[in-house]
């Protein structure tokens, strides 16, 4: 026999609205600090998976892709915008020919670089009042 989940009570709603204002603060945060740094906000966000990626210096579009939550052909259009500016480069794989990879190039890590400590610091500003809310 299963149980109904009981309803959520008002100091959940203000827990939820709390935990969303906060991740939006941050993303504006953010969207203000990339563009200054002359890069939209999906840019940035591309050169953070390239790098972040585990194990390995690059990322396959696919894997972009479910990174960035985006359909394939909106993230090859992405690298392609990026590829223009000099932040990244496509290349075959040596193992799969039929696999690309995504590297970044020095101008794109640079750039990298100096966001993602502006990001950490704003991180660190933050903990105690960003936490994921526990809803009773």
């Amino acid at each position: 026999m299963s149980s109904s989940p009981r309803p959520l009570a008002k100091s959940d709603f203000a827990a939820l609205s709390e935990f969303r204002y906060q991740m939006r603060r941050y993303e504006h945060f953010s969207e203000t600090a990339v563009q200054a740094a002359g890069i939209t906000p999906l840019q940035y966000l591309l050169l953070l998976h390239i790098k972040g990626y585990q194990g390995r210096e690059w990322a396959t579009v696919g894997e972009l892709a479910e990174r960035l939550q985006a359909r394939q052909h909106g993230v090859v259009a992405l690298i392609t915008r990026c590829e223009a500016a000099g932040l990244v480069a496509r290349r075959a794989s040596l193992e799969d020919r039929r696999r690309v990879e995504v590297h970044l190039l020095p101008p794109g890590e640079a750039i990298l670089v100096q966001l993602a400590e502006i990001h950490r610091a704003e991180l660190r500003a933050l903990q105690g009042v960003f936490t994921v809310p526990t809803l009773s």
